[in-house]
């Protein structure tokens, strides 16, 4: 018996989501004379990965505040593919007020939102976002559209003390390879 595809991922501040051994606990008195096979899919891996981005402009438009980031939806694509929702902190903690904000990638494609209505503190050029829950399907689902390098991955001790890269941040010859003979 196949009991799904993927277990769920709190992408939201404050979402609550049933423990594995809920679902097991709930399960068992029915499914006990069964093979059970399951795909836990990105509650493994959505955690484990942070995409790393740096506010590139500020701006005000409509009554809408919109932080225009150098990630866009080449490195994540979920968000325009799904509308799927990543909670986005600033690196650094401030002390301001946070107020919604539209935050959005430098691609040429209206759908290039990373966040919508983002509770964020002012931020500037130069400020660097973490959009969280960015370890399943990143890397996957990139694509070099609009001739966009892929960026490094970086793999983080747990005690923040090391880290190593994995993945080099792809260059314009890794792009033009293959093109131009």
């Amino acid at each position: 018996m196949n009991i799904g595809g993927g277990f769920p991922v709190a992408y939201e501040s404050g979402e609550s989501l049933p423990a594995y051994q809920d679902f097991a606990d709930a399960l068992a008195p029915i499914l006990r004379e069964y093979q059970v096979l399951l795909e836990p899919g990105r509650s493994i891996v959505a955690d484990a990965g942070i995409l790393l981005t740096e506010v590139l402009y500020v701006k005000e438009q409509a009554g809408h505040r919109f932080v225009i980031v150098d990630a866009s939806m080449t490195e994540l694509m979920r968000p325009a593919l799904y509308g799927a929702k990543h909670q986005i902190i600033p690196v650094k903690v401030t002390h301001s007020e946070p107020t919604p904000a539209q935050v959005v990638g430098p691609v040429c494609e209206t759908t290039d939102v990373i966040g919508e209505d983002v509770l964020l503190p002012r931020v500037q050029p130069g400020d660097l976002l973490a959009i969280l829950t960015a370890g399943a399907y990143g890397m996957v689902m990139s694509s070099n559209y609009n001739a966009r390098p892929r960026p490094a991955e970086v793999v983080v001790s747990s005690d923040g003390e090391s880290w190593q890269i994995t993945r080099q941040r792809e260059t314009w010859e890794d792009l033009l390879r293959g093109e131009l003979e």
